[in-house]
């Protein structure tokens, strides 16, 4: 019992480290324009394939490799109501070898290389025309999940796209962490959170903490959690208290290193700080940027 609790202890002595070092509030930094005028959809993209590309080598891929982009985004604020977390799966064939193709993914290139990847970003269904989130409803609501009258909703599944678009319609900071190789099992058990969200029996509530261990709605940071158990506990001592936007992503990152590497399903080391890289938005060309929440980042407008 002992052990149990030290190593209780560990792991939220590390998140409390953690929240101290992301910052709430706007802190000025390096910001780079020179794609200024790419989308950051194409931004993103371009960066996960210039990443994973050296890696793959210049050579014949002899074995299938596979990659999770874990992102956050969030306001000045971290305002929970315009912050979440999600994440990118990728996996890229071998040469020369006839693949088993994943149902439901498509098959996609870049120069030399075929690949499959897909999103779990889980949102309320009708978000992309109605993105008014309810988080937190009723005096106490925070504190004690049973005061929270925010409504169980219809969930979906978003792709990366969609996803992007709506952290650039709100005008938030976007970050992202990686890639990191994982094994094929972490894969395999990516794929089947997605279908467990795309089936439509399990709904979205941002405050899941009544309902996520019956797997009656579960919110995007547990939809995204975990590559070792479905319904990961999340959140400062459970309640997932400021567990949202870029903390709630380092969190998973966390658990990952802590749970997955140790299963060895995990095989990059992870650092939350030095591994995360940031977008913000800049109304202007190499002019101020309302909200930067970190030491260098990339400019985006659209």
């Amino acid at each position: 019992m002992k052990a149990v609790a030290d190593n209780f202890t560990n792991v939220y002595f590390r998140i409390f480290l953690l929240l101290l070092g992301f910052p709430l509030v706007a802190q000025a930094g390096d910001v780079d324009f020179s794609n200024y005028d790419v989308p950051l959809y194409t931004q993103i993209v371009d960066t996960i394939k210039a990443k994973i590309a050296p890696r793959l080598g210049e050579g014949t891929l002899t074995r299938e490799r596979y990659f999770i982009i874990p992102f956050a985004y969030q306001d000045r604020e971290n305002h929970p109501e315009f912050s979440h977390s999600f994440i990118t799966v990728i996996r890229v064939f071998a040469d020369n070898k006839q693949p088993n193709l994943t149902r439901g993914l498509a098959m996609r290139k870049y120069k030399n290389r075929e690949f499959e990847a897909f999103t779990i970003s889980w949102l309320p269904r009708d978000f992309l025309t109605n993105p008014h989130l309810c988080v937190f409803d009723g005096p106490g609501a925070r504190l004690f999940p049973k005061q929270n009258k925010c409504p169980i909703s219809p969930g979906r599944n978003f792709t990366l796209a969609e996803t992007i678009k709506l952290a650039v319609d709100a005008k938030n900071a976007v970050a992202m962490w990686g890639p990191y190789e994982i094994r094929k099992e972490a894969f395999n058990r990516a794929v089947a959170r997605k279908r467990l969200l795309d089936q439509g029996k399990i709904k979205y509530r941002a405050d899941d903490r009544l309902y996520r261990q019956d797997k009656v709605a579960i919110s995007c940071f547990h939809a995204m959690a975990g590559l070792d158990e479905l319904f990961p506990n999340g959140g400062l001592f459970g309640t997932g208290f400021m567990m949202w936007g870029f903390n709630g992503t380092a969190r998973v990152l966390i658990e990952y290193t802590e749970k997955a590497s140790n299963k060895g399903l995990l095989l990059d080391p992870v650092d939350v700080k030095k591994d995360r890289s940031v977008s913000v938005y800049a109304p202007t060309a190499g002019g101020p940027v309302p909200y930067d929440p970190a030491k260098s980042a990339a400019a985006y407008h659209r």
